[in-house]
């Protein structure tokens, strides 16, 4: 029996395009019940290290706009999905965090994202 090689290259790739088809749809949605509420801006902090995160805070302008819980909830996940999205692996190890802005009336994303890495300078000298 024969063992198929896998095409890592090509699961990334189906797994890129199920991941943006998905954040398109929940985009969709979103700016529709976002716009039926009057919201303007979305503001979404968000941080991950530890192979760990989440979405910090979210917040609303106008203000004073409650949402429903589950608006609230595919809000945070699609947030959290579209940085990721982006920055792939973020939350690993020392992790990253940012800052997704959303013009509900332009439809239009700005992330502002930051990674945090460790560096080193090392240096031996030996029989100076």
């Amino acid at each position: 029996m024969t063992n198929p090689q896998t095409d890592y290259s090509a699961m990334m790739e189906k797994w890129r395009a199920e991941r943006e088809a998905a954040n398109k749809a929940a985009r969709t949605e979103l700016l529709a019940a976002l716009r039926a509420l009057d919201v303007a801006h979305v503001i979404a902090e968000y941080e991950g290290y530890g192979d760990s995160g989440n979405v910090e805070s979210v917040t609303l302008q106008p203000t004073g706009i409650g949402l429903a819980e589950d608006i609230a909830t595919n809000l945070e996940d699609f947030a959290w999905s579209f940085a990721y999205h982006h920055h792939p692996g973020f939350e690993n190890n020392e992790g990253g965090y940012g800052t997704l802005t959303w013009d509900i009336t332009a439809d239009s994303i700005t992330l502002d994202h930051a990674d945090r890495y460790v560096e080193y300078s090392h240096s031996r000298d030996k029989g100076l």
